[in-house]
């Protein structure tokens, strides 16, 4: 059903919603566009709306080839709405649901668009805080790239900032999507530029692996784990390739690349890559089954071993990653940040293999040497607790001696007549 948006739009098909609003096919008077009509609680917060209307000249003003060109800004009555250009294709994400991962060189393809559009909002002082794969487009009708990559455009800027304000986000709340969010937004710091090469270089890992670095579980954990856990290596990766994912994956936001080299980077490394197949890499969390007869190992004393996500927020269950955009979350406390594994829980493995610190050998089961520990372990055990058994007795015997009362030694005489 056909809707007007203002005097010069009609929006005539739904073509997605997210948390944010729904972007709707449309006219205008230049030709077919993209409209996103924001939910109606934030077009009634006339603070909003004021932002609204102060970034327009920003927003308007992002001219890219890269970038998904914002043509107007519309506030009529109950619809507050982003006019933009219409990109005959389909978003990144859907993408990855449907081949999971991508060859190296269509995934550095990829990215290195996105980064040339970050390098060209960036000089205008405009910082996305919202780099994902549902707002990166693949341009169906542009020429193919390195890989057979479609050519890919930057959508959804401003919006973050948009919704950002302070009434709706108080300092005790963040905005962005936990897999994607710079741990210095999770410490609470204002987002800069290097936020966005942060986020684009999770995707990276993502288009490369299938899964992000720090995600799935619940989102405080999610959060905790960009704070305190170090990506780790995925096998197979060229080392040039992976060195500049370490790097814009940096926990200081000072030591991440900026855009402009990022894309250049990224290009140089191109040739390099140009038939490598998929990684084939598992999941976290992929682990082959024990065999039916063994035991578990022993928790060390004093140690919890991670089965999982780790909720955050007390209280919360583990769910599936969040991803929805504008997901406004808690800031963790700084005690919370302060714990958690530092990412060997996480680390991937090719198909097949153990997790790193198994006591499984390739054949996944157990060596000789650790059975021969296991069982020395064992009788051990067995021995102390013996010791233990006969010293308690010893010391209960002891004491029931020690609290007894004194015996009377002094024989009673017999009554006299």
């Amino acid at each position: 059903m056909a809707r007007n948006i203002g005097s010069r739009y009609t929006a005539h098909q739904i073509l997605g919603r997210g948390s944010a609003g729904t972007v709707w096919a449309g006219e205008g008077p230049e030709g077919p566009v993209a409209i996103k009509i924001l939910r109606e609680d934030l077009a009634s917060d006339q603070e909003l709306v004021g932002r609204f209307v102060q970034e327009r000249t920003a927003l308007l003003g992002l001219d890219h080839p890269r970038i998904v060109g914002v043509r107007d800004l519309v506030v009529d009555g109950n619809d507050l709405a982003l006019v933009m250009d219409l990109i005959r294709g389909t978003d990144l994400r859907t993408r990855l649901d449907r081949e999971r991962r991508l060859a190296p060189e269509a995934a550095v393809a990829i990215i290195a668009d996105v980064a040339d559009a970050l390098a060209a909002a960036h000089r205008a002082g405009v910082v996305h805080r919202d780099v994902k794969p549902e707002n990166i487009l693949l341009d169906m009708e542009g020429p193919l790239g390195p890989g057979a990559a479609h050519p890919a455009l930057l959508t959804d800027f401003g919006v973050a900032k948009l919704i950002d304000t302070p009434r709706r986000t108080k300092s005790t709340r963040i905005i962005g999507t936990p897999d994607y969010l710079a741990p210095e937004i999770v410490e609470g710091l204002p987002p800069r530029a290097a936020v966005d090469i942060y986020a684009l270089a999770t995707v990276l890992y993502e288009l490369l692996a299938g899964f992000t670095p720090f995600g799935g579980g619940h989102p405080g954990a999610v959060l905790r784990r960009h704070v305190t856990e170090t990506v780790v290596p995925l096998p197979g990766i060229p080392d040039e390739l992976w060195q500049l994912v370490v790097q814009c994956l940096a926990k200081a936001p000072a030591s991440r690349l900026r855009a402009s080299e990022l894309g250049t980077r990224l290009r140089e490394l191109l040739p390099a890559l140009a038939g490598m197949p998929p990684l084939d890499v598992d999941e976290p969390g992929s682990e082959p089954p024990p065999e039916p007869y063994e035991e578990p190992d022993p928790e060390p004393a004093g140690e919890v071993r991670r089965r999982g996500a780790v909720p955050l927020v007390p209280g919360a269950a583990p769910a599936d990653s969040n991803r929805d955009t504008h997901t406004s979350m808690r800031v963790p406390a700084p005690d919370e940040l302060a714990g958690g594994a530092h990412g060997t829980a996480r680390a991937p493995r090719s198909p097949g293999q153990p997790r790193p610190g198994s006591a499984r050998n390739k054949s996944g089961t157990l060596s000789p040497a650790v059975r021969k520990r296991r069982i020395a372990l064992g009788a051990t055990g067995l021995l102390l607790a013996a010791a233990l058994g006969v010293g308690g007795w010893l010391a209960t015997a002891d004491s029931a001696e020690r609290e007894r009362p004194p015996r009377d030694t002094e024989q009673s005489s017999p009554s006299e007549p």
